[in-house]
């Protein structure tokens, strides 16, 4: 079912030369700019009128209002089942426990005698995130936009999701939920790339909506777009593409593991990427032997799970070792990287390039997903070489607070003089110089 590469016998090739040989989605972000940006600019003309409009083009419901009445939130609260409530319960608990951890604090370096530099770290004043409400609908990644962000200490959060027809042109009441629980209460039935522009522009009216400084979240290549169009204006995460697990395993891993993994990722989207990379043959085989009856017993196959696992995004990657799988998924950088092998924590140790880690058999993709404590929102399309995942710190500035005595820029003010001098600024070390009271041009001494 998955197609082979067979990268045994020469030598990997560096850099871009090895990621050309990997297999990714294709995903023209570029191409939908041009789609989103008369969406963008009508929201930023018309404002509601224009969100109800597209509400009723896109997602096929007639809205009187795109705000969520308080009411609705709580009543979704109360209708969840137990189970689900629990689960989401303790899924925020420890996003809590790790985020909280992450938090900066102020510091202070004494640079010379009477000359200190303290960076600050300052939250965003408001934010909006975004939820899915396509093929699968994502409570979780409700907790992981809103749990660093509050953490951070973000004064303002707004959620949109889009609306749902089936739920009255409401979002689906498990993300209400999940704001509920979270104490988010300002949500937007809102979907697509007009919700990012609602956040980046604001709207007025009653159910108005704020802007916001940052909008985070994953979304479809619509929302990717709208990100990217904003990008200056506002902050965002980043731009979300389709979610990818590669799996490095040796002949030490359980061939039902690692194909019940692949499939869990590629139950998400048809674009999904599943990618195994082993020096091991009799695993190859019996991962894809073991595909097929998984595939059977669960759901979503013909839509996406199939598709993923076909399409050219996918792929078992023979390696001649350990090494040199390390040197494949370092230059693939994956959203998700399993390492299944001996020893794992020593070879997940040697990895540079990945969004999030999951070391042996008993860390899937799945726990990080919902319960590990980590976040789910992280860099996709190989960005991982130099992008991270959702934090606290995300949701932060740093900001550096100079504080120079008399004295302390006297002892500098000359090599501030040649340094502007050397960079043809003058001005800049006469701001020095008139301190001092040294020839300053144009002011008599």
């Amino acid at each position: 079912m998955i197609s082979r590469i067979d990268l045994r016998g020469d030598a990997l090739p560096e850099g871009a030369a090895l990621r050309d040989l990997l297999p990714r989605a294709e995903f023209d972000v570029e191409a939908a700019l041009e789609k989103v940006r008369p969406i963008c600019e009508d929201v930023r003309h018309r404002g509601t009128a224009a969100l109800i409009e597209y509400a009723e083009k896109f997602d096929g419901v007639v809205l009187e209002q795109v705000r969520v009445p308080a009411r609705a939130i709580a009543d979704a609260l109360a209708g969840l089942a137990p189970e689900v409530r629990a689960a989401l319960e303790e899924s925020i608990r420890r996003a809590r426990i790790v985020h909280r951890a992450q938090r900066r604090t102020e510091h202070t370096t004494q640079v010379v005698p009477g000359g200190t530099v303290t960076e600050k770290w300052v939250p965003v004043e408001r934010v909006g995130l975004y939820a899915p409400g396509g093929r699968s609908v994502y409570p979780s990644s409700v907790i992981m936009n809103a749990v660093p962000a509050q953490e951070a200490g973000v004064a303002s959060i707004a959620l949109a999701s889009p609306p749902q027809k089936e739920h009255g042109g409401l979002p689906h009441p498990t993300i209400l939920a999940a704001c509920a629980l979270l104490g988010v209460g300002e949500v937007y039935a809102v979907g697509g790339a007009q919700a990012v522009a609602m956040f980046a522009y604001g709207t007025e009216g009653p159910d108005g909506c704020p802007p916001a400084n940052m909008v985070t979240g994953p979304g479809n290549i619509w929302v990717a777009a709208a990100k990217r169009y904003f990008t200056g204006r506002i902050g965002i995460d980043t731009e979300a593409g389709p979610t990818e697990i590669a799996v490095l395993a040796d002949a030490t891993a359980d061939p039902v593991h690692v194909a019940a993994d692949l499939i869990s990722q590629a139950e998400h989207d048809p674009l999904a990427a599943a990618v195994l990379v082993t020096d091991s043959v009799e695993l190859a085989d019996a991962v894809d032997k073991e595909l097929e009856p998984q595939i059977a017993a669960t759901r979503h196959v013909e839509d996406r799970i199939v598709p993923a696992l076909t399409g050219r995004q996918s792929a078992i990657v023979l390696v001649d070792g350990v090494a040199e799988g390390l040197r494949v998924v370092d230059a693939y950088g994956a959203e998700h990287l399993e390492i299944q092998t001996a020893d794992a924590a020593t070879v997940a140790a040697r990895v540079r390039n990945a969004g999030a880690i999951f070391v042996g058999p008993y860390s899937p993709v799945s726990l990080g997903d919902y319960c590990a404590g980590s976040n789910h929102v992280l860099p996709t399309g190989g960005c991982a070489c130099h992008s991270s995942g959702l934090s606290v710190q995300s949701f932060l500035r740093g900001i550096h607070i100079v504080d120079y005595s008399r004295e302390a820029l006297a002892d500098v003010t000359h090599h501030v003089v040649t340094l502007a001098e050397a960079e043809d600024l003058p001005a800049h070390g006469a701001a020095v110089k008139a301190r001092f009271g040294w020839k300053v041009p144009g002011r008599e001494q």
